[in-house]
């Protein structure tokens, strides 16, 4: 490659400001915020390429803000927990590091002090995120690119909103012999050296001190932050379950999912890390294909519906058929109707959505199969789909690790507004003919009982 302009032709990449990078810059920034790791970073990879041809050094830079919609304690402790890993693994690809908190936490008032040829981000679908990067194409005086750096198959070349996810199959199938590649981890030839002057903030415990943000839902110590731990969980997974997947994922009583959601969500471990290490793993091949058929199928069918559907996080997003069916069951009587603080305390008659709730409340995660199930039975008990879908996104977003995420908007979509489904017969009150899950079917599926028993353990042990 004899110039960085032809990084710019790489499928994953988006020109957002063009023209030149600037000789005369002084650095190549890496606008770092959702694929939050050092390791199988394709955008990184870019930044450090581009960086390489132009005979420059490279900076990652972090913002940390304490806006973001539904996040808190939780959520950020998780986020600044991976930082340590982040520090770490740049530093051994000679690669810079700046942090810095709110109000001091503007990408272009950081670009007029470093003067930088180019700036480099990651793509993120969601509305929030897009926004800023519209904004930041905007102020930038310099070209500004932004890298698909969190799916396989990169999300422009499917092209619009895919149906199903036997639509999307085929086309993502195809294109995987050319992506599912390892990316690389290379060096930056010209390391960074830090101006003396240049203001960051450390890493360390008081990041979050003083910090604006909603302490009510506390951290939680069964999922740590980090690149590190996402890999020792990542090899947990295929040690000890992927051998079985095919049969046992949708079994909360044995629980034989990755857990990694969390990870792939905050970007602390990248999807070719882990679909690779399954595609190589020394396990049955019908597990291994049903655990990349959730991990590259469905997860990249979910990112598609949020790029494409800006109401992906409101029932406005469901299918025609389901709008229909739900308008016309919006009067039905519903046997219990519960307010959301009765939902957020888990106070139901149902003991088994009692449990998933507080898993979710606990733990920051929820088996995903019990996800359908808590979804839909929330809109059998509040008084209209509108509300029920409001209420499943808050909830979600407040307390998974996962949350805010296009997996969790997709299964609220397909859960109460058969997004990515069909309908289905005979029609019931209430749902009309969106599918249905009670607790006694669902029960049949695996021991309830345990899981319940186990989830009020959990409880017990909290309130102890």
């Amino acid at each position: 490659m004899r110039n960085p302009e032809e990084l710019a032709e790489d499928a994953r990449v988006t020109i957002r400001r063009g023209g030149a990078p600037d000789t005369k810059g002084r650095c190549v920034v890496y606008w770092m915020q959702r694929a939050q790791r050092a390791q199988d970073n394709p955008a990184l990879n870019v930044a450090i390429a581009a960086a390489n041809l132009l005979g420059k050094p490279v900076v990652v830079f972090i913002g940390l803000v304490p806006f973001y919609p539904n996040a808190n304690l939780r959520s950020y402790s998780f986020f600044v927990q991976g930082l340590p890993d982040i520090a770490e693994g740049l530093l051994h690809r000679s690669v810079g590091l700046v942090l810095r908190r709110w109000p001091e936490h503007e990408l272009e008032r950081f670009c007029q002090e470093v003067h930088p040829c180019l700036v480099v981000g990651d793509e993120n679908p969601m509305r929030e995120p897009e926004q800023w990067r519209v904004a930041a194409a905007h102020h930038l005086r310099v070209p500004f690119w932004t890298v698909d750096a969190d799916v396989i198959v990169p999300t422009a070349l499917l092209k619009k909103e895919q149906y199903a996810a036997r639509t999307i199959r085929p086309r993502i199938h195809a294109l995987l012999h050319d992506f599912l590649t390892e990316p690389g981890n290379p060096k930056a030839r010209l390391p960074w050296q830090q101006p003396a002057n240049l203001e960051a903030h450390s890493i360390n415990d008081d990041m979050l001190e003083k910090f604006p943000i909603d302490s009510s839902v506390a951290p939680v110590s069964g999922f740590p932050g980090g690149t590190k731990a996402a890999l020792a969980a990542l090899k947990r997974f295929i040690s000890e379950r992927l051998e079985g997947y095919d049969t046992k994922r949708n079994h909360p009583d044995v629980d034989g999912t990755s857990q990694i959601s969390p990870y792939l969500h905050f970007g602390h471990i990248g999807p070719h890390t882990v679909a690779l290490a399954v595609k190589n793993a020394d396990a049955p091949l019908p597990d291994r294909e049903a655990f990349l058929e959730q991990l590259i199928v469905r997860r990249e069918l979910a990112i598609n519906f949020v790029k494409y559907n800006w109401h992906y996080d409101r029932l406005q997003s469901a299918e025609p058929w389901a709008l229909r069916t739900l308008k016309e069951h919006h009067r039905d009587e519903r046997e219990y109707l519960y307010t959301e603080e009765q939902l957020e305390n888990a106070e139901t008659h149902d003991p088994l959505w009692n449990a998933a709730q507080q898993q979710m409340v606990l733990s920051g995660w929820m088996h995903g199969y019990l996800r359908m199930y808590w979804a839909k039975k929330i809109l059998e008990w509040t008084p209209s789909p509108e509300d029920a879908f409001a209420i499943a996104v808050r909830l979600n977003d407040r307390y998974e690790l996962d949350g805010r995420d296009p997996n969790g908007y997709t299964g609220i979509a397909w859960a109460m507004g058969g997004k990515h489904d069909r309908a289905w017969g005979p029609e019931r009150p209430v749902y009309g003919k969106i599918r249905y899950m009670s607790y006694a079917s669902t029960s049949r599926k695996f021991d309830s009982k345990l899981y319940i028993d186990r989830m009020r353990m959990l409880a017990g042990n909290r309130g102890a």
